[in-house]
């Protein structure tokens, strides 16, 4: 009886290691099928998938109680798998280089853990080579066992939209590989049983890498280019939503709206891909140059909206503004490395005292990565700016009237006299609209907007 039927018939059991955002739901994927162990270093984290409770809002909680996932920090719980699946995150240093500390722990761990017959699958974005090269070293050194004789491996890039109720593991085609045919072979029926729209064979570990590694960096090169475009348009007094809207009606124009690209994936692969290229004698020219764009686009928002207060008179040092969605993307709780931070940073080196609403995001996460604790909008009162800066499905109920009642009154006398000084004034100082709103993504209609007085800005 060959592995694939044994894990079928659940003589065998399937691993996870790492369970996340990407983990959590191939776990829960799988253990409708056969015998499942989910394992991941953070205590907290598997108490709490044992206690019911999904805070990744991933699978839903109610999925997490009636899973059959063995959830598990004990790591000899994975000597009972002999198919293991490691989706731990490969993040970026401060430098920009690659941290492959979370796939060689993940590796020695497993590796400590590892019984003969098994296969190991990798599905950590990672460069060309670090599958055999890296882990495969790390395996045998820990577990004594000979790659190829003892054990095999194989390669399966995730493709999980953290967020995104649509694109699911079960309905988008799964890249395979392995470092022969017969773990090919297996690899690929195996996800077979979860993957309902099939699998493409990739025909080698180190092409699967590859692309996986592209996919985010062309998704960042067409953001990039479109975040240029805002900057150009915006300079010209063009919207540039209005734009897009009108090259959109061809046929082959490529559907990509600006914003600030963060997150775990396309902020952080491209420098994969960069950093092999590095190491072979090739200096990237495109991919890092719309990285450094995608990587500026928190100040150029920050500026913005210090350009608008200054316009609606505003006293910047000492001013108020909240800052509406902090997540890396919409309706997901992810913060890690969201660049809504880099606006909050720069708003605060002017003297700007920032507030943030984000009844999506990881309350826990938010405090630990940046100190932050998010306020309830409705008690939010005396800002002189707002910024909608993620466009969660939580806030399509705020109107523009909402908005207006959060902002610092002006007396009536006061007000008076503004209006007649801005009735003769030649400047472009607008006195009598200080209500400043920046809408990022575009959430808001501009012209209903500017009706009611806003001064308004977006990408």
């Amino acid at each position: 009886m060959s592995l694939y039927e044994k894990i079928l018939n659940r003589k065998e059991k399937i691993s996870l290691i790492g369970l996340g955002y990407v983990g959590l739901p191939i776990a829960v994927a799988f253990a409708k099928k056969t015998d499942v162990i989910g394992f991941d270093v953070n205590k907290e984290k598997i108490n709490l998938y044992k206690d019911g409770i999904d805070p990744t809002r991933e699978v839903g909680s109610e999925a997490i109680k009636n899973t059959t996932v063995d959830f598990t920090s004990d790591e000899t719980k994975l000597r009972e798998a002999r198919f293991h699946i490691v989706a731990v995150p490969t993040p970026v240093k401060g430098d920009r280089t690659p941290d492959l500390a979370p796939v060689e722990s993940a590796s020695s761990t497993l590796g400590r853990n590892l019984t003969k017959g098994s296969i190991v699958v990798y599905e950590s974005t990672v460069f060309p080579g670090v599958t055999e090269d890296i882990c495969v070293p790390i395996l045998e050194k820990e577990s004594g066992l000979k790659c190829g004789v003892d054990f095999k491996v194989g390669y399966s890039p995730e493709r999980i939209n953290p967020g995104d109720t649509e694109h699911r593991l079960e309905n988008i085609i799964k890249v395979v590989s392995g470092m022969d045919e017969e773990t090919l072979d297996t690899v690929a029926r195996v996800y077979g049983l979860v993957v309902n729209v099939g699998v493409f064979k990739a025909e080698s570990i180190k092409v699967a890498e590859a692309a996986k590694v592209i996919e985010n960096a062309q998704r960042d090169i067409n953001i990039a280019f479109m975040n240029e475009l805002s900057i150009i348009f915006n300079k010209l007094g063009i919207d540039t939503k209005a734009v897009l809207e009108a090259a959109g009606t061809k046929w082959n124009f490529l559907d990509f709206s600006p914003g600030l690209v963060g997150g775990h994936c396309i902020g952080v692969d491209p420098y994969y891909l960069t950093y092999k290229a590095e190491q072979v004698g090739y200096h990237s020219q495109i991919i890092l140059s719309g990285r450094k764009i995608n990587d500026d686009m928190g100040k150029y928002v920050a500026e913005n909206t210090v350009k608008k207060m200054i316009k609606a008179n505003k006293q910047i040092n000492g001013s108020k503004v909240v800052v509406f969605g902090i997540t890396f993307k919409e309706n997901c709780p992810d913060v890690r490395n969201t660049k809504i931070l880099d606006i909050i940073e720069e708003l605060e080196d002017y003297g700007i005292e920032v507030k943030v609403v984000d009844p999506v995001a990881d309350t826990e996460d938010l405090w630990r990565e940046y100190r932050i604790n998010p306020c309830i909008w409705e008690e939010i009162t005396d800002i002189d700016a707002v910024i909608f800066a993620v466009p969660h499905k939580e806030f399509n109920a705020i109107k523009l009237e909402d908005i207006k009642r959060m902002f610092r009154p002006i007396s009536n006398i006061f007000s008076d006299v503004m209006k007649e000084i801005a009735a003769t004034s030649e400047s472009d100082v607008d006195i009598v609209n200080n209500c400043v709103l920046i809408d990022v993504k575009g959430m808001f209609n501009r012209q209903e907007a500017e009706q009611m007085g806003y001064i308004y800005w977006r990408l």
